[in-house]
């Protein structure tokens, strides 16, 4: 905080740029600020993981002074040792994990995934897989752990009982928008697998529990359920193929904490008796209820979604806190109690934004719970573009927030408001809901008229970009407050009338009348039959909320208006939904949590904020991003803002924005998706993961003149090389150096050392190793071929003729001596490139090679595409998607003119860009497994299609992705039920309309 000259306290300056990171990397760099200038530097690094709380000494401040006094920061030791462990154990490949762990793991973290993981969800799974498998285990460790053993104390959670064990609470922090969801099934599928593998192994449960705070969130888990549609296993390809059997073995149960409520002694079968006194529930019926099938199944374990209230209060202190927030947290930790008590738990994962101990509880208010493991906050996830940019008022002078907008409950309350305009006097007063509109009316005016102005965006938007309207957010202090400022903005209220009822009595009716708001009443005013304002009741919330409980509800017409609302909350900016037309919401303290709106854009605070937690919990509620397309030129997500008045949040980066003239950057983005009208031009294409290698004959072929050409040419040429010959069937790592470290030899003497028959040897031993099956600690020379004790004496000598063929008819050696072929760049590329083109000798009687197609989605569609992005695009007639993102505008978008141009000239009948469709061609370059993306598909008039790469010049990764695209497209044309498929390299569209004609021909 900085002062400025009229001695308010302001915030810290705006940052131009507030996106430093790749979402997808650990962060590399973060915002520094100096309080005394209130400026922002950029530092390289990563930022420690620190918290912000209220001291005796800040609380005393405030009371005495009656003025927000800065919080105190301290550092989480816990989580910035365990960073530091985790990342030796990445870095180690997970030294003393299960296999099947490895293959998860690595599976999660491969950059050429359709859809990758960003880097907090792989580090919060990574830190509680490293924590069960190996530190809570008692496994060896290579490093000395910066985790102490002492540290592992304090991830146990002890009852007040101390007869009962504790409970090992493992404690992810993670913004709001950054993936907490995803983080669970990865964890499910974790346990599940490896138990499944290994099923004596109960480290890793067969059962999950997953426990959640209302209906709302209960609902959105189902995707953690492997049998239900859109499951997140499949959505976000969480599992290989081969181990999704192991994954339906286990079993999830998603419920609210209210299914823990002690159950009554009179009731039996979900109904109660007077008759009935089957006094307390024990732990072992408690469990028998609430777990059904998954009784059987223990050890859990837990999962508490949105676990900040899943606190255990001290008794002496428990009065002073909110009373539902006091019967959650109680109601919540004894009934995960009983369950270790009665079938045991083998850890709580505990997931939240904020796992922080609140007013009331006993401990610190904003201190964390000791057994937070993993922190990925607020402040991280804005500056790896995770969630939207928060954006302030600042004034056109300074640069700086204006503190009227930024500080607005302070600005009304203390200084604007008369003697008057207050309830009551004394310490407790409390401000007439009228007086603090009439002041707080020029913020809401400014902000709404921001809001007007991107709706106008929408409504001018052409048919190919984002639609989604806006949503404003109103968080009032109390709802008296909340009941004036839905007045005004929606015209709607209610008035109490007399009525005749039966027997000519008059009794007393609410009525709703509608009328025109005094805020832009065109777009925010209610009627009958279009309500783009809400209201949300938190009591009428509640009721929908605890609705699902077996009970008898005599007011069925209050029942199903908490429904209604409950849906019409839930659903804010969903096409179809009952939230579909809600353009405003107002509501008292914050909305509740698993309220996941992607398009809000503007949030107005209108109460005190006590604590940069509330500021944080409020803020949170709109930051949720509408879309996760990365620039492909920065490698950074695309900015998206939420504008912000009345939330005076502290040392989080921001954009600032004058609260006069247009933002021209919330302006649409581009909407790439397939139009339903253009089904004509879909296009079908296989999903292939491997290729079948099933030899009967071990008689095997490749096209070696066909294979892409090799030239030897060193960029330097050292004087010494690293290499260690070897020959044989030695099982190891797969190099010509040999296990272990290279050896380092001079050149000269590596030359006269060394024979061309040891190295095309050496090349053959390594091919037929991977044929036969071999498991190698190198992924990338495990090979797609699934052969398994393959003859290799007669496999040996044909492989070992194409290494010489290739040796010699397709290496250049530019002059170079030709047992420069021996270092290992040079081999390994020969090594992929022969598998890539080696194939069962079909015209021997070999089966032919086929491809092994995804399980669960063989087949992919342009009708899936659908994602926004910033990108420039270029309109489509002839193809199933609307658009054509660019990458550069020079090749992309030059390609789709002139296959636009074919289409009309007869050569081809449509086209697709290969944008977010997932067609991956998996390949192998330098010992590593990756999966390379075509440009187009192009189907030509003859009903060939046509995987169409558009490249200049090329590369020797270059030539191992067309030479996987090559076996691709065998195996796909041996498989033939999607038709025949060729694969064509165009070096300049200038020349794609002849090439194409051509290929129509053949």
């Amino acid at each position: 905080m900085t002062k400025h000259d009229n001695d308010q306290q302001l915030p810290i300056q705006p940052v131009e740029k507030p996106i430093l990171c790749n979402p997808y990397a650990e962060p590399t760099a973060h915002w520094v600020y100096d309080t005394a200038t209130g400026l922002a530097e950029k530092v390289p690094g990563r930022r420690k993981a620190f918290y912000w709380y209220k001291s005796r000494r800040v609380m005393t401040a405030q009371l005495r002074l009656g003025i927000e006094a800065e919080e105190e920061s301290e550092e989480l030791p816990l989580v910035n040792a365990l960073r530091a462990d985790v990342k030796r154990w990445r870095a180690g490949g997970y030294e003393g994990a299960t296999e099947i762990t490895k293959e998860l793991l690595r599976y999660w973290g491969r950059e050429d995934r359709p859809l990758r993981l960003f880097f907090c969800q792989l580090e919060a799974a990574e830190t509680l897989i490293f924590l069960n498998e190996i530190r809570l285990s008692g496994k060896y460790l290579r490093f000395k752990p910066a985790f102490s053993d002492e540290n592992l104390a304090q991830l146990q959670d002890q009852p007040a009982d101390a007869g009962l064990d504790p409970l090992t609470r493992l404690g992810l922090k993670m913004a709001t928008g950054s993936g907490k969801t995803v983080v669970m099934a990865m964890l499910i599928a974790w346990a599940f697998c490896n138990r499944a593998k290994v099923s004596s192994d109960t480290r890793f449960p067969e059962a999950a529990l997953v426990v959640c705070p209302n209906l709302t969130i209960k609902e959105r888990l189902q995707v953690l359920r492997p049998a239900s549609a859109g499951n997140y296993y499949e959505a976000f390809d969480l599992v290989p193929t081969r181990l999704r059997p192991l994954l339906a073995q286990g079993k999830v149960l998603i419920t609210n904490w209210h299914l823990f409520l002690p159950e009554s002694e009179h009731a039996e079968g979900g109904q109660t008796y007077i008759v009935v006194n089957k006094g307390p529930e024990g732990p072992q019926a408690f469990a028998r209820r609430v777990l059904g099938d998954l009784y059987d199944r223990a050890p859990l374990i837990v999962f508490n979604d949105e676990a900040h209230h899943a606190w255990r209060p001290r008794p002496e202190e428990s009065e002073k806190a909110q009373k539902s927030e006091l019967e959650a947290a109680t109601v919540w930790v004894e009934g995960l109690d009983k369950l270790h008590q009665a079938v045991g738990v083998r850890c709580c994962v505990d997931l939240s934004a904020t796992p922080f101990y609140i007013q009331g509880s006993g401990y610190v208010e904003g201190s964390p719970f000791p057994w937070l493991v993993s922190d990925f906050g607020l402040v991280d996830a804005i500056e790896s573009g995770l969630v939207k940019i928060p954006r302030l008022p600042v004034s056109d002078t300074t640069g700086r927030p204006d503190p009227k907008y930024f500080r607005l409950w302070q600005h009304i309350v203390k200084e604007n408001l008369r003697p008057g305009d207050f309830l009551s006097s004394g310490r407790a007063r409390r401000p007439k809901p009228e007086a603090v509109y009439r002041e707080a009316e020029a913020a809401l005016q400014t902000l709404a008229g921001q809001w007007v102005e991107r709706f106008k965006y929408i409504e001018q938007a052409t048919d190919a970009q984002d639609k989604t309207p806006p949503v404003l957010i109103v968080v009032c202090d109390n709802t008296d407050l909340a009941e004036v400022f839905f007045r005004k903005l929606s015209g709607e209220s209610s008035i109490e009338v007399k009525s005749l009822g039966r027997g000519k009595r008059a009794k007393i009716v609410t009525q709703t009348v509608y009328g025109k708001g005094e805020i832009f009443p065109d777009y925010f005013s209610n009627t009958e039959t279009f309500k783009p304002t809400v209201r949300i009741d938190t009591k009428l919330l509640d009721q929908a909320e605890a609705a699902w409980l077996p009970g008898d509800y005599s007011n069925v017409s209050k029942q199903e208006a908490a429904e209604q609302l409950r849906r019409i909350v839930a659903t804010v900016g969903q096409p179809g939904e009952p939230g579909e037309q809600v353009r405003c919401v107002v509501a008292v303290s914050m909305l509740n949590e698993g309220w996941d709106a992607h398009n809000v854009t503007h949030i107005l605070g209108v109460r005190a904020f006590g604590s940069q937690l509330l500021c944080e919990q409020v803020v949170g509620r709109g930051l949720r991003r509408m879309d996760y397309t990365v620039d492909k030129d920065s490698g950074l997500l695309t900015e998206e803002y939420v504008d912000i008045y009345g939330v005076p949040f502290s040392l989080i980066p921001f954009k600032g924005r004058p609260t006069q003239g247009k933002a021209p950057e919330d302006r649409p983005k581009n909407h790439v998706r397939a139009l339903p009208e253009r089904v004509q031009f879909e296009i079908k294409f296989p999903v292939v993961e491997g290729y079948a290698f099933a030899l009967r004959r071990n008689v095997i072929t490749a096209d070696v003149d066909a294979i892409e050409p090799l030239v030897i040419a060193p960029e330097h040429e050292p004087t010494a090389v690293f290499v260690k010959p070897r020959v044989g069937y030695e099982i190891g790592y797969p190099s010509l150096a040999g296990p272990g470290e290279f050896q380092v030899q001079d050149r000269q003497a590596y030359y006269a050392s060394t024979h061309m028959q040891t190295i095309a040897f050496e090349i053959a031993r390594q091919i037929v190793t991977v044929l036969g099956g071999a498991q190698f600690d190198n992924p990338a020379l495990k090979g797609d071929p699934q052969l398994r004790g393959q003859s290799r004496h007669q496999l040996f000598p044909q492989v070992l003729r194409l290494v010489h063929a290739y040796v010699q008819r397709r290496v250049d050696y530019r002059d170079i001596d030709p047992r420069e072929l021996g270092q290992e760049r040079y081999t390994q590329l020969i090594v992929e490139r022969l598998l890539a083109a080696i194939k069962p000798d079909d015209g021997a009687g070999e089966a032919p090679l086929l491809p092994i197609l995804n399980r669960y989605q063989p087949t992919g569609s342009t009708a899936e595409v659908d994602f926004k992005t910033t990108r420039p695009c270029f309109v489509t007639t002839f193809s199933h998607i609307n658009l054509v993102a660019a990458d550069t505008a020079r090749w992309e978008q030059s390609a789709a003119f002139r296959l636009e141009a074919a289409v009309q000239k007869g050569l081809a009948q449509c086209y697709a860009r290969n944008d977010e469709l997932g067609l991956l061609i998996p390949y192998d370059f330098l010992g590593m497994s990756q999966h390379y993306q075509p440009d187009f598909l192009v189907r030509l008039t003859n009903g060939t299609m046509l995987v169409l790469e558009i490249k200049g010049q090329e590369t020797e990764q270059d030539r191992a992705k067309h030479a996987a695209a090559k076996r691709w497209i065998a195996a796909v044309n041996n498989w033939g039920n999607l038709g025949r498929w060729a694969f064509q390299v165009c070096k300049d569209p200038q020349t794609l309309e002849r090439e194409l004609s051509q290929s129509a021909r053949e």
